[in-house]
């Protein structure tokens, strides 16, 4: 018996260093090789004034930006979470229903059917700053109303804000609502 007890209490002392050291490190020199900003918060907004991170969503309610996905949390990225209420849920489905009528009323023209499901149900992190060219590509109508511009033009701004899919083979394209909109202001100065 005291042979197997060394042999384990061995065991667990190399599985804690590993894990807890080596593992965590190569975890580490992999996100900073690979993700974009080195896993680091990039801080800006259209003003300058840092208030936020590139990678977590930001409320956009405004006519003449580009709105995002729903946040359960309110974007608050230290109470990260969903809803938790199920599709079938009565107060998540008058949720969405309000997100809808709200939807419709601000995009005259687009009909139910049409509007992407992204836009009016919260992701599961609350925190997603990123959307579909389907869902950018639905709101040009308004925002060029607003803004007074061409809807090429935000075309333009759109497809140039397109990211692949992360190592080119994980997810599919994407826009970043921050990015997005950001390019929206600075093609009107």
């Amino acid at each position: 018996m005291k042979e197997n007890f060394l042999k384990s209490l061995r065991l667990t002392l190399v599985s804690i260093i590993f894990f807890s050291g080596i593992y965590s490190m190569v975890v580490l020199g992999f996100t900073k090789a690979l993700v974009p900003g080195g896993g680091s918060v990039q801080l800006t907004n259209p003003s300058g004034v840092n208030t936020g991170g590139i990678n977590i969503g930001q409320s956009f309610s405004e006519s003449k930006y580009f709105w995002g996905r729903p946040s359960a949390v309110n974007y608050d990225a230290s109470g990260s979470a969903g809803s938790n209420k199920g599709p079938t849920n009565p107060d998540y489905l008058e949720i969405v229903k309000q997100r809808i009528d709200t939807f419709l009323v601000k995009n005259p023209g687009v009909e139910r059917k049409d509007i992407p499901s992204e836009l009016v149900t919260a992701s599961g992190s609350g925190l997603d700053p990123h959307i579909s060219k389907q869902s950018a590509v639905i709101q040009i109508p308004r925002i060029a109303k607003e803004r007074n511009v061409q809807e090429s033009e935000l075309m333009k701004l759109v497809e140039s804000n397109i990211e692949g899919p992360a190592l080119g083979i994980f997810g599919s394209e994407r826009i970043n609502i921050l990015q997005l909109n950001i390019s929206v202001d600075e093609s009107q100065k």
